[in-house]
């Protein structure tokens, strides 16, 4: 049995955009969908005076879900879905959905569980420590713009998030540009340094277009662009972002935009993109 797009909800609207982004992923690669919720106990046992409310929180889940699963029945019809009401940290129960999972969907922000902790330990305990790609999901998202924007640099875990971009525009029939941002070196005597900034680009850009050549040959019916920017990687790929359906960058990698994820910049692109942001780590070896 192929197995399913997992989104995480807790029935908030970023929730709600975040299951119905997942429900379309699914219906284009084919593949079944299981919606979660996770109900976190928890906090209401350690009070106090603990207050006796588990039965709130089981209607509660299972309003959220019914009312998530019947959205996806109205605009997927033909997506197989599930429901499942998992007990424990939501963190927790991410990385062990992402198990059995062919990726894994939840929203920007929310009420709690899922989607309120995603840039804090969420984003950071979960993207990039599973195997399969992590696809945060803004609400709001603006029409489609037939774009599909992917960061590379040449490691391992950029090439994974090219095919997973490829995947992508292909079955979207959109356009793909892969963005390689660099920056020249940073020296106590720079202004004493002299650099050949045509020179350089130059180096960056072929560098950049070896990255992408194999994926070009894999998939001819996807119209690529390379474009190597001399910039920061957070400006470079927030405003790339803009105008796209979907931006990609690997969970590691060795220059600006490999550093992007689970750091500094990798928070900073997750909270200014306007567009969904999937992180993509490279297979285990």
């Amino acid at each position: 049995m192929a197995e399913p797009v997992i989104v995480g909800t807790d029935g908030s609207r970023p929730a709600a955009a975040a299951v119905e982004w997942a429900a379309g992923d699914a219906a284009r690669k084919g593949l079944p969908l299981r919606i979660v919720h996770a109900v976190d106990r928890l906090p209401y046992e350690i009070a106090r005076y603990p207050i006796p409310i588990e039965d709130q929180l089981d209607r509660a889940g299972r309003r959220i879900l019914e009312e998530a699963g019947q959205a996806v029945r109205e605009t997927h019809p033909a997506v197989r879905v599930t429901t499942a009401m998992i007990e424990g940290d939501p963190s927790r129960v991410l990385r062990q959905e992402a198990g059995n999972a062919a990726e894994i969907v939840i929203g920007s922000r929310g009420h709690g569980g899922f989607t309120g902790m995603l840039l804090g330990s969420v984003g950071m305990h979960v993207a990039g420590q599973v195997d399969v790609p992590v696809v945060v999901v803004r609400a709001g998202v603006s029409a489609p713009h037939g774009l599909v924007v992917v960061g590379v640099d040449g490691s391992g875990e950029a090439a994974a998030a090219l095919t997973y971009a490829f995947e992508e525009a292909r079955l979207r029939d959109c356009r793909l540009l892969a963005l390689y941002a660099w920056q020249l070196p940073v020296h106590p005597f720079a202004p004493e340094i002299a650099y050949d900034v045509d020179e350089v680009r130059k180096a960056q850009e072929d560098y950049a277009a070896g990255a992408l050549r194999a994926h070009r040959d894999r998939y001819p019916d996807v119209t690529a662009e390379m474009r190597a920017v001399c910039g920061h990687p957070v400006t470079a790929l927030a405003e790339a972002g803009e105008k796209a359906d979907l931006l990609v960058v690997g969970s590691r990698g060795r220059g600006a935009v490999g550093a992007a994820v689970l750091g500094s910049v990798s928070r900073s692109v997750l909270h200014h993109a306007r567009c969904p942001v999937a992180v993509v780590r490279a297979p285990r070896s």
